[in-house]
């Protein structure tokens, strides 16, 4: 049982890795694509990924069922199209780890989310752990947005923040009763028919592309959109929600350490504190009980 969770551990921490890249990358992408394009054609080239995979699996479809499909839209809406797309257009006003400090909330929205979403009783800890972190990523916001106001970049991140809560706790509860792979695969095999042509739409077509650019698509396509979460689910299904879930506490960190390389943003004291300060709050949220209903 110890290297089974020690395994998971693993695995959890290479997902949230892989999905600390996403906005270092998404900024950086940037200087060649606009960011409808980042993330329709990120979730195009995953969703062809996901297609060839589920036909060499030669796995069921779940279309033909109505609550599942219902399911796969909701988290499709929520993961495939609105939180690429807040952060990508967030991410041409807001440094990268800028970004990384407000999503470091995603955690303790997420649970929040699962307990709202799966009928639990979120307990009063929860409630007063959730106010102080929104009051510090808010503060954070403040104290960096011009004029001292929060901006349209951090409003965006915020929504971003709350889709993609409400599409893990969605897919989550599809992943109860199908593989974790399944479900992301077919969420983005179900968004190809539109992710495709608004890809070749907002396409920069007789533009100049650096390889650099397209190296940084290629990775949130296969890593950010899908692979990340084949690391994701089989780390929580080994080591248990609860235990490797903390592991996405570290997200911020690796958000506003790659920052660094990528993006050439020197992380300050200021960025580091307000870090550990959320990440500190979302470690006591997370270790709150609730009872089910």
């Amino acid at each position: 049982m110890d290297r089974r969770l020690a395994l998971g551990l693993l695995l959890g921490f290479v997902a949230v890795v892989m999905f600390g890249a996403t906005l270092p990358l998404t900024r950086f992408a940037l200087h060649d694509f606009s960011p409808w394009f980042i993330s329709f054609g990120r979730a195009a080239l995953a969703g062809f990924a996901a297609l060839g995979l589920v036909l060499v699996m030669r796995r069921p479809w779940p279309f033909s069922q109505r609550a599942v499909l219902w399911r796969l839209a909701v988290s499709s809406g929520c993961l495939i199209f609105v939180f690429p797309l807040a952060i990508g257009v967030a991410t041409q006003t807001v440094p990268a780890a800028h970004g990384g400090i407000v999503l470091g909330l995603l955690p303790l929205c997420t649970a929040i989310a699962a307990m709202l979403l799966a009928g639990e009783r979120p307990g009063l800890g929860l409630f007063a752990a959730s106010a102080v972190g929104a009051g510090l990523v808010v503060a954070f916001a403040l104290r960096n947005g011009a004029g001292g106001a929060l901006g349209m970049g951090d409003s965006l991140l915020f929504l971003g923040v709350i889709a993609c809560a409400i599409g893990y706790a969605v897919s989550g509860g599809l992943a109860r009763t199908m593989s974790g792979w399944e479900v992301i695969a077919f969420m983005l095999i179900l968004c190809l028919p539109v992710t495709l042509p608004l890809a070749l739409l907002t396409f920069p077509w007789g533009g100049t592309v650096a390889g650099a650019s397209w190296a940084a698509l290629l990775y949130l396509g296969l890593f950010s959109q899908l692979i990340g979460f084949f690391f994701w689910n089989a780390g929580l299904a080994m080591g248990g929600i609860a235990r490797v879930g903390q592991m996405q506490l570290l997200q911020t960190f690796v958000t506003v350490g790659l920052a660094w390389p990528i993006n050439g943003e020197v992380p300050d004291a200021e960025t580091v504190a307000f870090a550990a300060g959320v990440a500190l709050v979302v470690a006591v949220a997370q270790r709150t009980r609730s009872r089910p209903r």
